[in-house]
């Protein structure tokens, strides 16, 4: 067991990594900061990831993301793959994407899987190939190697070995993986929010290949992606039956900055602008929000912020609760219990959301 550096509290919910416990994150973050920023940046580091976003007076602007980061000749942004060569702004463009893919058999395990076309087959038949999940047909699973986050816990870390390396595909390459078996595509990563220019170019090119068959596009995201780019996605997986899975990871910034290094607030405005489309196409549904329970850390607090600000926005929006287990940085953490899930589950529900659920049941640990 770990003990707090600031408050002495001991226990298997403190983090010896993070170096201190949730409640002197929320009552002493000013102080504690400097501490767990030095955490981020030995993460980073170990993958020669920028330590902070560049802000250079004379760089070339990124506007794609939250950072908006100004990047100077020879330099990267924060995703660490956005750079600037010869006065332009290289990788993540069209035709260059530094992605990898694969195709899942439908339905598979993804957040959205329990009220999307391809777990339900609602929808059925404008958006669903049947009556009922869409057993026989595949996902596109299009995994993005970079990201503009630094979450401690990241499950899908090994994209950090290959952000800005490797060979590069192109938007037509990746719309060519589309099968006649293929009726949605879903992009994460990492995050698609770095090379959002490439998604939506192959996302284009995709549903033209299958102008007169069924084809979802589904996001799966941080939620740091900005205008106009927000929008583009938004028309996409509305118009193709699709929806957009953002993860709001913490509700408390502070608590969100510790875990993940960066701020929340263009996430919550994201849902914000995305909520606003949700009755346009209640099912399936539009928008889905996700949240895991890292122990110690995303607590019955943190889910009550979040499933209130979902309340108030619309109480149908589905909220998918998912376990964690140790892994990337913060590895010294227990999986979550099953009583810290069911009390989340709980407290989501009686704040007045209509559909919760509870992902990852497997990986689900006894109560400590």
């Amino acid at each position: 067991m770990a003990r707090c550096n600031l408050c002495g509290k001991k226990g298997r919910d403190v983090s010896g990594i993070l170096g201190f416990c949730v409640s002197c994150v929320r009552t002493r973050f000013e102080e504690i900061w400097p501490e767990i920023e030095k955490v981020h940046h030995e993460s980073r580091r170990r993958f020669s990831l920028p330590l902070y976003p560049p802000k250079d007076p004379s760089g070339s602007s990124c506007n794609i993301c939250m950072h908006q980061c100004s990047i100077p000749e020879g330099q990267k942004g924060y995703c660490g793959l956005r750079q600037r060569v010869s006065g332009v702004i290289r990788g993540g463009r069209p035709h260059e994407g530094s992605v990898s893919w694969y195709h899942d058999p439908l339905p598979t395990n993804c957040v959205a899987d329990w009220v999307c076309p391809g777990g339900t087959g609602c929808g059925y038949p404008k958006y669903s190939k049947r009556d009922g999940p869409e057993v026989g047909y595949l996902n596109l699973a299009v995994f993005y190697h970079a990201c503009s986050f630094n979450c401690l816990y990241c499950q899908n870390h090994h994209f950090k070995e290959l952000t800005g390396k490797g060979r590069l595909h192109s938007s037509r390459e990746l719309a060519q993986a589309v099968t006649e078996k293929t009726t949605c595509i879903c992009f994460f990563g990492g995050d698609p929010t770095p090379q959002i220019l490439h998604a939506i170019k192959a996302s284009k090119l995709a549903l033209k290949r299958k102008e007169r068959d069924i084809l979802r596009i589904c996001w799966e995201t941080n939620g740091a992606v900005r205008e106009p780019f927000l929008g583009h996605m938004a028309e996409l997986s509305m118009a193709s039956g699709g929806c957009i899975k953002v993860d709001l990871k913490a509700w408390d910034q502070r608590v969100h900055m510790a875990l993940c290094g960066v701020s929340n607030l263009q996430t919550i405005e994201t849902i914000k602008s995305l909520a606003k489309l949700f009755p346009k196409r209640p099912d399936p549904p539009f928008l889905i929000v996700s949240t895991l329970l890292v122990p110690g850390y995303v607590d019955e607090k943190e889910v009550a912020g979040i499933a209130a600000f979902l309340r108030d926005l619309h109480p149908a929006i589905p909220y998918t609760l998912l376990a964690f287990y140790p892994c990337f940085w913060l590895h010294d953490l227990p999986t979550t219990s099953r009583e810290h899930a069911q009390r989340c589950v709980e407290v989501a529900k009686g704040l007045g959301l209509q559909r919760v659920r509870l992902g990852n049941v497997h990986l689900l640990g006894p109560p400590y």
